[in-house]
């Protein structure tokens, strides 16, 4: 990847001119992301998912705030996504991280812009039957990282495999009531400006699916950023991640929860 990064392909330097760059160290993904002042260069190996993201930051531009793409670029196995910077702060700013129950008002917002998408013309399927699919090339291809998994996924009290937990999701399939879904709804791609969403970026896996895609990733997140796994050991005490149901005024389904967060250990 580093060698990606050194030798960027043509049409991005000309864009980039002479700007000086961060390194992202927030996100979890495998991409490589550069911050400039202004704008946000990803670089990641050339696979299905990139891909998406470009076309659907394309079908959204007149329905969600997000970044407006400038070029992209496939280049020796790896795919250049050069954006423009969302205005405000990752959801996950220590700003936000201390400010717990406006923090889940702003992301019960987020989630309802997201589902009030109309799906009719949406270019990508992002349900069941999609995902399971490509869950299944993940566990073919070795591509399921074990160690990095929910505690209890595997081991003694869990499944033996990723293999096993295919099997089983393959089984337990639950019902789906459509919406547009960003796919991975966590803290570092949801943006917060003025009190308010400021946009959404990473939707790669974006398209339609069950709403429990998005409040399941969201209820793991908001649990893991104040319990000290997402963010470099910090305790926040005394905050209560149910709240989260009580905002968007549902009774958790706590089986589909626990699906949709066991479905996203093969990703």
């Amino acid at each position: 990847m580093n060698r990606a990064v050194e030798s960027l392909p043509e049409a991005i330097c000309e864009k980039l001119g002479n700007r000086t760059y961060q390194i992202d160290d927030i996100g979890m993904s495998n991409a490589h992301i550069m911050f400039y002042d202004d704008l946000v260069l990803k670089v990641e190996e050339s696979n299905a998912e990139a891909q998406r993201e470009h076309q659907m930051y394309e079908w959204l531009k007149e329905r969600l705030s997000i970044p407006n793409v400038l070029e992209t670029v496939e280049h020796q196995g790896h795919h250049y996504l050069l954006m423009e910077k969302l205005k405000g702060e990752h959801a996950c700013s220590d700003q936000w991280l201390k400010q717990p129950e406006k923090l889940v008002v702003i992301l019960v917002e987020a989630l309802q812009l997201l589902w009030s998408v109309a799906i009719d013309n949406c270019p990508y399927d992002a349900g069941l039957s999609q995902k399971l699919m490509h869950a299944k090339y993940n566990v073919e291809h070795g591509l399921c990282d074990m160690d990095d998994a929910e505690e209890g996924t595997y081991g003694k009290d869990g499944f033996e495999s990723p293999q096993a937990l295919l099997k089983w999701l393959e089984e337990h399939q639950p019902s789906e009531a459509l919406v547009f879904s960003h796919g991975d709804f966590c803290l570092p791609n949801i943006f917060i400006d003025d009190e308010s969403v400021g946009g959404f970026i990473d939707l790669g896996r974006s398209g339609v699916a069950d709403r429990y895609q998005d409040i399941a990733l969201c209820y793991r997140t908001l649990l893991h950023e104040f319990d000290s796994r997402y963010n470099g050991g910090i305790v926040y005490p005394n905050f209560d991640p149910n709240i989260l149901f009580e905002l968007l005024n549902i009774q958790p389904d706590w089986e589909k929860i626990q699906y949709y967060i066991l479905l996203d250990e093969l990703f």
